[in-house]
């Protein structure tokens, strides 16, 4: 027999599965999708910058990328551009590279404040 204590427990319990699906998609941490060079990658010349295109929008003055070369000397001034026209592509120029690999470090702060690092390597022939 359903009574309405039953309904309303069935209706409350929906309601709350549903909050938690919602705040879970209010918290989204930004993660690449794509990086240019890719992770692992091996490239012919050296490359004039470093682009990581992210899931989320990102906040531009909290996000970055900086190049690093087997010294562990910066490769790039420490600046990174989050661009106007897509908020979820993030590029650092670099400066002339020369033969070795290079590691990217990231660190992308989301829209909603959530940050995420992360870095790879990539080498150039």
């Amino acid at each position: 027999m359903k009574t309405p204590v039953g309904h309303l427990f069935l209706a409350s319990s929906i309601a709350l599965a549903l909050s938690f699906g919602a705040v879970q998609t209010a918290f989204a941490h930004a993660h690449p999708k794509t990086e240019t060079p890719a992770a692992g990658s091996t490239v012919d010349t050296s490359t004039k910058e470093v682009a990581i295109d992210f899931d989320e929008g990102l906040e531009p003055s909290f996000s970055s990328i900086v190049v690093t070369g087997a010294t562990g000397k910066p490769v790039n001034d420490g600046r990174s551009t989050v661009a106007q026209s897509d908020d979820r592509h993030m590029v650092a120029a670099l400066q002339p590279l020369s033969v070795g690999i290079y590691t990217v470090a990231w660190v992308a702060v989301a829209k909603d404040g959530h940050r995420t690092q992360g870095h790879y390597t990539f080498t150039v022939k």
